[in-house]
C-alpha cells in the first residue's frame, strides 16, 4: 500500500518544485508597513504594484475609522453560527440590499469568501444534466466549481466569439437530445491577468439564438468600471442581460467577503441552498460594518476611481511609449509581456526589487508557456505620479539588461539563504547561454 504523504513529498507540485528557490521573496513575500503605494520589503522601502488596492481604501482614514468601530462595538465573534441559523443581523441585511441597488438588481446574498462562494454557487446552480460553456481564461475559482460539476461542459477560446458561439451550439444539441437540463454561459467582466473585459455585449447578443444564462464574474470590474462604479456590464451597457453578477471585496472594497446578485427569486434559492453558506459562520459584524463604509465611499466619492483611472492611464501610455506590450488591456489592469526564461525572470525580478526598489508580481512557467514573461502591475488611486516616473524609468533600465542578456544566470539562488544582498554578486560575471 502507498503512503500518501510518502507521495506528496516525491512530488511537490509544478510551483511547489521550486519553494526553497522561491519562499519568502518570489512566493509567499512578506509586505510590511501601512498599506499603500509604498511598503517594506526585506527592510527596505519599494513601490509596490502587487495589491488590488484599486481604489486606496485600504488606509482610507473614514475606512479605518468604520472598521475600527465595528470591531470595538462588536468585536470578531458576533454574529456566532451561520446566518441560517443564528448569525443574521439587520446590517448584513442592509449590506445586501446595498450592494443590490449599486449593481442594479432586485437581491442580493452575502458570501464569506470570494473564491470559496464562486465554487460553491456553480455546485448550486447546476444540476447533472445542465451543461456549463466557459472561457478558456476563467479564474482559478471558477475552474474548481467546474470541478465539482458532474455534467458536462465546453471550454470557449477566450473571448472568441465565434468559438463561443460554436460551444453554445454542441450544449444546445445535447440539450436536445437528453431532453434534459439547460446552458449556465460563465465568464468574467475583467480578465485578472490580462485586464481585456470579457466581450459581454456580443455574449449577452447570443441570447437571441441561443437559450442560456449568464454569469458574469466581475471581481476586477466593480468599482471601477461603468459611469457608476457597477462594474463591466455598465460600462457595456447590458448590466440589466446578466442574470447573475459575482463580485468580491478583496478588490476596490479593500476587504473581505463577495457577494451575488441578480433576480430575487433565484437569489433566495441560492440563500436557502449554498452549501459553502449554510454551513459556514457568518460574516463577522466589524467587516460588514467596514464593507458598508467602503460601499458608501464607492457610491458618493466619484473622484477615487478618477484617480484611478489617471494613474493607470499615465502607467500604460508610459510603458507604450517605451516600447512594452501591454496587450489588450481595456480596464486599469496592466500586464508587460516580454520574452526569457525562468532564471532571466528572476534575476530581472530581483534586480527591480534590489536596486530600483520596485515590487511588482511576475508569472512565468509552469504558469504560462516556457520562454514568456508576464508582468502584472496594478495601479490604483494611492500611487503617485513619481511612483508612476520612478517605475518606468525601471522597467525600461531593466528591459534594456534582458535584451543585452545581462540577466542569463546558471541558477536561481536558495532564498533561504538569501539575505538582501546588493543583487550585483550576480551580475559579476554574466553567462551567456
Amino acid at each position: 500500500m502507498a503512503d500518501i504523504f510518502e507521495r506528496l513529498v516525491k512530488n511537490y507540485g509544478p510551483i511547489g518544485q521550486h519553494r526553497k528557490q522561491a519562499h519568502g521573496y518570489f512566493a509567499f513575500p512578506k509586505l510590511e508597513g501601512e498599506i499603500g503605494s509604498r511598503m517594506i520589503f526585506r527592510g527596505k522601502e519599494k513601490i509596490v504594484w502587487s495589491l488590488n488596492n484599486y481604489l486606496g481604501l485600504a488606509n482610507h482614514p473614514e475606512v479605518r475609522k468604520a472598521d475600527a468601530q465595528g470591531a470595538a462595538d462588536y468585536g470578531l465573534a458576533y454574529p456566532m453560527g451561520a446566518r441560517m441559523m443564528s448569525g443574521n443581523t439587520n446590517l448584513h441585511e442592509q449590506l445586501e440590499s446595498e450592494l443590490a441597488a449599486f449593481v442594479m438588481k432586485e437581491d442580493a446574498i452575502l458570501l464569506n469568501y470570494g473564491y470559496q462562494g464562486m465554487s460553491s454557487l456553480i455546485d448550486v446552480l447546476c444540476s447533472r444534466h445542465d451543461i456549463i460553456v466557459y472561457d478558456a481564461e476563467s479564474h482559478a475559482c471558477i475552474i474548481d466549481g467546474l470541478r465539482m460539476h458532474a455534467g458536462h461542459r465546453y471550454v470557449f477560446k477566450h473571448n472568441d466569439l465565434a468559438d463561443c458561439e460554436k460551444q453554445l451550439q454542441r450544449a444546445s444539441a445535447l440539450i436536445e437530445k437528453q431532453n434534459a437540463g439547460g446552458i449556465l454561459l460563465i465568464t468574467e467582466g475583467v480578465f485578472g491577468m490580462a485586464g481585456d473585459q470579457g466581450k459581454l455585449k456580443e455574449i449577452v447578443a447570443l441570447k437571441e439564438k441561443y437559450s442560456f444564462r449568464l454569469l458574469v464574474d466581475d471581481a476586477h470590474g466593480f468599482g471601477t468600471l461603468g459611469k457608476t462604479g457597477a462594474g463591466a456590464g455598465e460600462e457595456q451597457g447590458v448590466q440589466n442581460e446578466i442574470d447573475l453578477y459575482f463580485s468580491t471585496f478583496a478588490k476596490s472594497m479593500a476587504s473581505i467577503g463577495a457577494f451575488i446578485a441578480g433576480d430575487a427569486q433565484i437569489i433566495d434559492y441560492i440563500r436557502y441552498n449554498i452549501r459553502s453558506q449554510i454551513f459556514a459562520k457568518s460574516l463577522p459584524m466589524a467587516l460588514v460594518v467596514g464593507n458598508l463604509k467602503r460601499l458608501e465611499l464607492l457610491r458618493t466619492t466619484p473622484a477615487l476611481k478618477e484617480k484611478l483611472w489617471e494613474n493607470a492611464k499615465k502607467l500604460q501610455a508610459g510603458l507604450k511609449e517605451r516600447g512594452f506590450d501591454i496587450g489588450n488591456t481595456d480596464s486599469v489592469v496592466t500586464p508587460v509581456y516580454m520574452k526569457g526564461g525562468v532564471e532571466e525572470a528572476t534575476a530581472m525580478v530581483m534586480d527591480l526589487r534590489e536596486n530600483y526598489h520596485i515590487f511588482a508580481s511576475i508569472v512565468v512557467y509552469p504558469v504560462i508557456p516556457k520562454g514568456h514573461i508576464i508582468y502584472r502591475l496594478i495601479p490604483s488611486a494611492a500611487h503617485t505620479d513619481e511612483d508612476i516616473e520612478l517605475t518606468l524609468k525601471a522597467f525600461e533600465a531593466t528591459k534594456q539588461k534582458l535584451v543585452a542578456g545581462e540577466y542569463k544566470v546558471e541558477s536561481v539562488p536558495d532564498m533561504a539563504e538569501f539575505s538582501g544582498k546588493r543583487f550585483e554578486y550576480m551580475m559579476d560575471k554574466p553567462k551567456n547561454k
